[in-house]
């Protein structure tokens, strides 16, 4: 799963006009500004307010006026003006006057409709994350993730258990991957291979995006039932429809048989014996000579901010997998029958990177 710093340079900005400096060793950091990290909780919540009240579409739409926002999303005056003063000092809105303000391009991520507009990994964020995070000093505690301390099931029973969860989060996931994943596959093809089978696919959106300008390929969304449903939309593009099969499953239990395996952010979400698990699958059905293509962030071995930092603190809390390093992914493939070839050069704008394997003879 995504974690909560999901717009590319987002750390540099939160809690502070100018950012804060993201310097690994603090001596330029002052008092104030860790009081203004104590109280990102409230910033969360600030912004998922003006998303979830629709405030930044109304906006985004060309309203400026408090007055007249207020009015349009049914919302006390006073308080929105206040909500939106405070958000100018996260680069969201921009105060004009005094009583009107502007959206700005950076706010308009999380309007609906918008091009990679991340309003659906905001509510998601905030409506299956931000509750179970009061446990965490039990994590830190027992290494147990404080979703399961928090509601007493993992993450993905607590999921599935409902449709509207579900879709909750297929629809963040997908708005990762047309917005802040989107950079990754710039310039991308897959390796050769006639049937790809996206494991873990959700709703389509990446393996859409991989294929739709290779009209020879065939492709497989392989999801839990209650997840692949999301996909039918998706694939319905004129440029893949009759090309991608959606098929449900358990991908502990086995998947379909394919030239070329996609696991986007998938392996992140597991341990080491659970990637072994799916990898070993993966393995029984792949035909000759498979190739595996991992989407992930990777982890960095130095000191520098790396947005899979804050991402690994998500997978902590949250379920049982981590982020790793290149030396880790190959560590769990190689364990699996899987040889690494190369890690493909991505995009600098783009916090995620791409391992292609093969199976070995």
């Amino acid at each position: 799963m995504p974690g909560y710093d999901e717009i590319a340079g987002y750390a540099r900005l939160v809690l502070s006009d100018e950012g804060l400096p993201m310097s690994s060793s603090g001596a330029d950091r002052t008092p104030e500004q860790m009081v203004r990290l104590l109280a990102g909780f409230e910033v969360s919540q600030a912004l998922y307010a003006f998303t979830k009240l629709d405030i930044a579409t109304v906006m985004h739409g060309g309203v400026r006026a408090v007055d007249e926002i207020a009015r349009r999303v049914e919302v006390d005056e006073t308080a929105l003006k206040r909500l939106l003063r405070t958000l100018t000092g996260v680069g969201v809105v921009e105060q004009r006057g005094e009583i009107e303000f502007a959206i700005t391009d950076f706010g308009a991520t999380l309007a609906d409709g918008t091009e990679g507009s991340l309003r659906d990994m905001a509510l998601m964020l905030m409506e299956t994350h931000y509750r179970p995070f009061e446990r965490f000093v039990d994590t830190v505690r027992t290494g147990e993730p404080a979703f399961d301390i928090h509601y007493g099931q993992s993450f993905f029973e607590w999921v599935t258990a409902e449709p509207e969860r579900a879709e909750l989060v297929s629809a963040g996931m997908a708005s990762m991957t047309d917005s802040v994943q989107g950079d990754v596959f710039a310039g991308y093809r897959l390796p050769d291979g006639d049937l790809v089978a996206d494991i873990g696919g959700a709703d389509g959106s990446v393996l859409t995006r991989l294929i739709r300008d290779e009209p020879a390929r065939r492709g497989i969304v392989f999801d839990l039932p209650e997840v692949v449903s999301a996909a039918a939309t998706r694939v319905s593009e004129a440029a893949v429809v009759g090309r991608i099969s959606l098929v449900g499953g358990d991908f502990f239990d086995g998947v379909p048989a394919a030239d070329v395996y996609v696991l986007s952010t998938v392996l992140h979400d597991w341990d080491d014996a659970s990637c072994g698990v799916l990898l070993g699958r993966i393995v029984a059905a792949a035909r000759p000579g498979a190739r595996l293509v991992l989407v992930e962030t990777i982890m960095p071995v130095t000191n520098e901010p790396h947005f899979s930092k804050q991402s690994d603190l998500t997978m902590l809390g949250m379920v049982r997998g981590r982020e790793r390093t290149l030396a880790e992914f190959t560590d769990v493939l190689a364990a699996a029958g899987f040889v690494v070839d190369r890690l493909v050069p991505t995009p600098p704008t783009s916090p995620y990177g791409i391992v292609e394997a093969t199976l070995a003879p």
